[in-house]
C-alpha cells in the first residue's frame, strides 16, 4: 500500500474495469489533503466547494473504492456515523475522543501494542487487527466538567453528535 499516489490510483482503476477521470482525482485530492477524519457527506462538501459538477454518488463510491483498497479506514467512533481517515502499510495509531467537544486526537504507543501482543500471546490468540478508543475530555473542556457532569454527550469535530 504504502503512500497513495496518482499512479497507484490509476492501476486500481484499471484492476477494478473503472475509468480515470478528473473528478475522482480530485475527490483523492481533497481526501488526502484533509488530514482528518471525515464523513462522505463532509468529503462531499469540501470537494463541492472545489467543483460543484461533483455527485454524491462519484464520492462515495471513489471512497468506498479506497477503503476496499486499503488506502482508507472506515471507523464509527462511539457506534455513530462511520468517519474515514487515510491508511498507510504498516501504520497503526489509536484514538482519543472527547465526549464534550469530539475532538478526535490520534496517538501511537509501542509500549500499548507490546502489551496487546503479549496479552495475545499468553492466551494462544493471533490478532489480525485491532483498535483503541479511549472516550473521556479533552484538556480544553476539563473545566466544563464542573458545569454538567461527565455523562454528557457532545459534537464531534464534524458537528456530528457522539
Amino acid at each position: 500500500m504504502g503512500k497513495f499516489s496518482g499512479p497507484q490510483f490509476h492501476r486500481l482503476l484499471r484492476e477494478r474495469g473503472l475509468k480515470s477521470t478528473r473528478q475522482r482525482e480530485q475527490i483523492v485530492r481533497v481526501f488526502m489533503e484533509s488530514g482528518s477524519h471525515l464523513s462522505v457527506e463532509e468529503l462531499y462538501q469540501r470537494v463541492r466547494q472545489k467543483d460543484p459538477r461533483i455527485g454524491y454518488a462519484t464520492v462515495y463510491r471513489t471512497l468506498k473504492l479506497m477503503a476496499e483498497s486499503g488506502w482508507a479506514s472506515s471507523r464509527r467512533f462511539r457506534d455513530r456515523l462511520a468517519l474515514f481517515e487515510h491508511q498507510s502499510a504498516g501504520e497503526h495509531h489509536d484514538h482519543l475522543i472527547c465526549l464534550l467537544c469530539g475532538k478526535i486526537v490520534e496517538f501511537e504507543s509501542e509500549r500499548i501494542e507490546e502489551l496487546q501482543s503479549r496479552v495475545a500471546r499468553r492466551q494462544g490468540f493471533r490478532i489480525f487487527d485491532h483498535k483503541l478508543e479511549l472516550y473521556g475530555h479533552c484538556p480544553a473542556c476539563i473545566p466544563k466538567e464542573k458545569g454538567g457532569g461527565s455523562e454528557k454527550r457532545g459534537k464531534s469535530e464534524h458537528g456530528k453528535t457522539l
